[in-house]
């Protein structure tokens, strides 16, 4: 079985690097889930993941989670740092404040999967899916 090598120092990571990281973990989760649900088609799992991992859906849930103070203080120092990391570069389709607050999410993810608090990254995404998918509702 494949081990992931210990990453040091997570808590003094560049937050633009836990994000990186946090980015691909959500995605994994995005891409379970759809096949969970029963998704199967490529051309609907590529649709349906879009509305998951957007900047503006990460945005979204880490303003509805922050209205519901879902997070701890230290869970929110990483916010902040992720949300103020400069990156150089905003995606076409999006705003900057939108990007900063996403980046911020995906930070979080990458933040709680390195330091290896699996039920607490769970708890968080679980409530990002229930949030978008009550969205989609609305």
């Amino acid at each position: 079985m494949l081990r992931l090598e210990e990453v040091p120092n997570s808590k003094q990571m560049n937050s633009l690097a836990l994000a990186y990281i946090g980015d691909a973990i959500y995605e994994v989760f995005v891409r379970h889930h759809l096949l969970a649900k029963g998704q199967v088609r490529p051309n609907q799992l590529h649709k349906l993941s879009t509305t998951y991992v957007s900047a503006k859906a990460q945005a979204a849930v880490l303003h509805e989670l922050s209205k519901k103070e879902a997070f701890s203080e230290e869970e929110m120092a990483i916010i902040r740092r992720g949300r103020n990391a400069k990156s150089g570069t905003v995606p076409k389709n999006t705003d900057v404040q939108t990007y900063r607050y996403s980046t911020a999410f995906e930070a979080l993810i990458g933040y709680l999967h390195l330091e290896k608090r699996e039920e607490r990254l769970s708890e968080i995404i679980e409530a990002s899916f229930e949030l978008i998918e009550n969205e989609g509702r609305n």
